[in-house]
């Protein structure tokens, strides 16, 4: 359970983006549940409303749903004017699909662009916009849902993994400034997660080597170490991302790149 203080961080409106479904959702209805208002931004427009009628009923709190394509060029712009006239005390930034394993010569610029400005630009346009009132309060909470893949490069997911590792340096370095207004600042790790967007990327849920995490366990081990920035890893991928660590680059890159191929279904 959340103490009372952390609480306090995500009041009175939380932003959560991707927030239709998987770890998105189970953050969502965590936060409802303690009486948080919430955002919701996915481009899942039913998926969207069937969750917030169902947090609307179910706790009694406000929620707001916007559907919007986060990879799009005016993606944040839309998201700060649905949000101008509430105060956001807390920002989840869960999008960040990878969109497929493919080799990145058979991906279009316009697609990989896209993946970059998902994973990376809108991020630190929200993350830049709603962080000036939460410094200026001096209470809220980032989380930034990041992957084991940031380890190092990895084919077939070269772009997503260096967007991961790129919003992992970053959350880093803000969780240091932000910490001298009691902002909490944190990047939490995930590794193979059962959700459906990792289902529609082609991941394998069966692997001997990864064990598969419940999005409701992602969201409860985030909320839980909101102050333990500004890293925490889930406890499925922390003894790989500690091995890797300890390896030359050339050998990170090799079992990274094994590893998502033996994750790709079929």
């Amino acid at each position: 359970m959340l103490e009372n203080d952390d609480l306090q961080d995500f009041m009175p409106w939380t932003v959560i983006a991707g927030g239709s479904e998987g770890v998105g959702a189970c953050f969502a209805r965590r936060l409802a549940e303690r009486g948080i208002n919430l955002v919701l931004i996915a481009r899942k427009l039913a998926a969207l409303e069937e969750l917030g009628n169902s947090l609307r009923l179910e706790y009694g709190v406000e929620v707001r749903t916007h559907s919007i394509d986060l990879g799009m060029p005016d993606a944040a712009g839309h998201v700060i004017a649905h949000c101008a006239d509430i105060e956001v005390g807390g920002l989840i930034y869960n999008a960040g699909a990878a969109h497929g394993l493919k080799p990145f010569l058979e991906q279009s610029l316009d697609e990989y662009m896209a993946l970059m400005r998902l994973n990376t630009e809108t991020q630190v346009r929200l993350i830049r916009h709603f962080a000036v009132g939460m410094c200026e309060r001096r209470r809220g909470a980032i989380i930034s849902l990041g992957s084991g893949a940031s380890a190092g490069g990895t084919a077939n997911l070269a772009g997503y993994s260096a967007a991961k590792a790129y919003a992992q340096v970053l959350v880093e370095g803000l969780w240091h400034e932000f910490s001298n207004f009691d902002v909490k600042v944190l990047c939490l790790v995930l590794g193979l997660t059962r959700t459906p967007a990792m289902a529609r990327a082609g991941f394998s849920m069966e692997s001997d080597e990864f064990q598969a995490d419940d999005p409701e366990v992602v969201a409860q081990v985030g909320l839980s170490n909101i102050g333990a920035g500004p890293v925490y890893a889930m406890d499925s991928i922390r003894p790989n991302i500690e091995r890797l660590s300890r390896l030359p680059r050339s050998e990170v890159v090799n079992s990274l790149s094994e590893s998502s191929t033996a994750l790709t279904v079929g």
